[in-house]
Order: C-alpha cells, then structure tokens, then sequence
C-alpha cells in the first residue's frame, strides 16, 4: 500500500450538532494524519464548483443549498491507503445502512445529512485536495 492523500469534509449538519471534536477524535484514532485543517462557510460557486462533476444530476440545487448553509470543516490526510481507509471509517451513505464505529453511524442523520464527505479515488482525491489546500494533492 502506497501512502496517499484524501479529503475530509465535516458537513454543515455535523458542524451544526458540535461533532467536529467526536468526528476528527474517530479519524485521528484511525491514524489518518491531518496535514491540513480549516473552518470556512462554502460560497454558492466554491460549492458549485467543487460539485460540478454533479451538476447534471437532479440533486444538485439541494447539495450545493445544503453546503451553503453553514460552516463546514475541511481537512487533508494522509496515510496509507488513505482513500480507502477513510471511506471506511465514514461508513454507508446512508446513516441506517452503516457499521457501529463509522462516523456516519455515529453522526449522520440522513443520506442527504450523512456528517462528513470523503474522496472516492486517489485520483479525485488529488483534485479535491488541491481545490481546498493547493499544494497538497500530491506527496
């Protein structure tokens, strides 16, 4: 397994029910490295852009409204086999599908208000990544 990186997005339900500290507690407890954190509150166009690739899909006027809406918290990691590990540890899109210790288990509410957003691939991860902390996408 090669050491990669990934991209975290602490959603805007998650930010608003204060479970930053439990979600970063389960990512650190699962060593994925934080090499990058921030809070920002995502404009409609970062938000748009960032989703672009579902523009095309009739849920994406919800997704970028649900962004918007507040707060989110974005991190890069890095770890071994990092994309994968981590989309583990997010566990099921949908909150009632997901494993006990995963953080949508724990913290997510709905399939539309899951808690966090991960990368599917090394190579998306590279581009989202790169989109919020430029310079980092690569190792």
């Amino acid at each position: 397994m090669a050491t990669e990186r990934t991209l975290s997005i602490i959603k805007p339900d998650a930010v608003e029910q204060h479970h930053i500290g439990g979600i970063v507690s389960l990512i650190e407890g699962a060593d994925l490295h934080i090499l990058g954190m921030r809070m920002i509150h995502l404009t409609r166009p970062q938000a748009e852009g960032f989703y672009a690739v579902h523009k095309e899909r009739p849920f994406f006027g919800e997704l970028v409204q649900f962004m918007t809406r507040g707060p989110v918290v974005v991190m890069a990691l890095e770890a071994e086999d990092a994309v994968a590990r981590y989309r583990k540890l997010m566990g099921a899109t949908n909150p009632a599908d997901a494993v006990d210790g995963t953080i949508r288990k724990a913290f997510g509410g709905s399939i539309g208000e899951n808690a966090c957003h991960g990368s599917d691939s090394v190579e998306n991860a590279k581009v989202e990544v790169g989109y919020f902390f430029p310079g980092y996408q690569t190792l």
